[in-house]
């Protein structure tokens, strides 16, 4: 049976580029930087880290922009998972197109990361 081990929480930013994708890496980065999960092999006796679930939400500014590959891959290890929901924030920034911006937007995406394990009953 699946069981929630952590529910993880980051917050990732495009300064420049308006790119969606790097800012839901960097939340998803952000979430999983705060946790280290001895307790999987310590506790649960996991023996391989892959077989842990890892479930992604990231609410960013186009969502349809996102490259959920790109987004999955900040994680190293487990089955992987994204939803991308219409969300985050867009605020005013300048553009300075030697940066690769196309207009002042800066986005800010939120991720919740939920890690899931199997255990017995």
């Amino acid at each position: 049976m699946l069981k929630r081990y952590l529910i993880e929480f980051g917050t990732g930013i495009d300064q420049h580029g308006q790119d969606p994708t790097r800012a839901a890496q960097k939340a998803v980065k952000d979430a999983i930087s705060h946790s280290y999960l001895t307790g999987l092999k310590e506790i649960l006796g996991l023996k391989e880290l892959n077989k842990m679930v890892v479930k992604v939400k990231v609410a960013v500014p186009y969502p349809e922009r996102v490259r959920p590959e790109e987004v999955l891959a900040v994680i190293p290890f487990g089955q992987k998972s994204l939803e991308v929901v219409p969300g985050g924030l867009v605020a005013e920034g300048m553009t300075l197109p030697e940066l690769g911006d196309a207009t002042p937007e800066i986005l800010m995406a939120n991720a919740a990361v939920t890690v899931w394990v199997e255990v017995g009953e």
